[in-house]
């Protein structure tokens, strides 16, 4: 019996170590998608006919959301590690929708640049702007499933104080969604 139990503790392991592997890979082609991209923001703005606006106050009110929301999830793992499901699963639900939050202020944004006449199609740097927040959009549109699945474990009873593994990842790759938006948002601000 104990022979089996050892046994699925290091398959457990191992799956762990094999997904944080591969979870780290993936941020790391994120890392270098938006390092390209802004790279070229500021090669394509040294060659002028770059179009100077405003960021829409709602860009801020969304990011202070999703740094909210990575405070909520901080809340949902710390919970875990002490056995509080049901504290884990509403900092989880906190999480998503501080999200979707995030989501909605996003697309109001660029709703505030249409009024401006900053558009995708026009302007290089309205189209830098928009590829790169869309961009990081569709990456929290993945954190969304993952949190769901999170969400899912933890009111089923599959996570627990000595087994969480999959919320640790999920909490990595949502805590690095949100320092990449704040990376972006102030590299907007300054890079104009």
């Amino acid at each position: 019996m104990e022979l089996t139990h050892h046994n699925n503790l290091t398959e457990m392991k191992q799956q762990y170590t094999a997904h944080k592997i591969i979870l780290w890979l993936g941020i790391a082609s994120i890392i270098m998608l938006f390092g390209g991209l802004t790279s070229a923001y500021i090669v394509r703005q040294a060659e002028g006919n770059w179009l100077i606006f405003e960021l829409p106050f709602t860009f801020y009110i969304s990011t202070g959301l999703i740094v909210l929301s990575s405070i909520s999830m901080i809340y949902a793992v710390s919970s875990i590690k002490k056995g509080e499901n049901q504290r884990t699963l509403w900092g989880l639900i906190a999480t998503l929708g501080l999200g979707l939050g995030f989501m909605a202020f996003q697309l109001f944004s660029w709703q505030e640049l249409v009024k401006q006449e900053v558009f995708f199609i026009g302007n290089p740097s309205g189209s830098f702007l928009y590829v790169i927040s869309g961009l990081h959009l569709a990456h929290v549109i993945g954190g969304f499933i993952f949190l769901m699945i999170a969400i899912f474990k933890t009111s089923s009873g599959k996570y627990n104080s000595k087994n969480y593994s999959g919320l640790k990842l999920c909490s990595t790759y949502w805590h690095f969604l949100d320092v990449l938006w704040v990376y972006l948002f102030v590299f907007l601000l300054i890079i104009r």
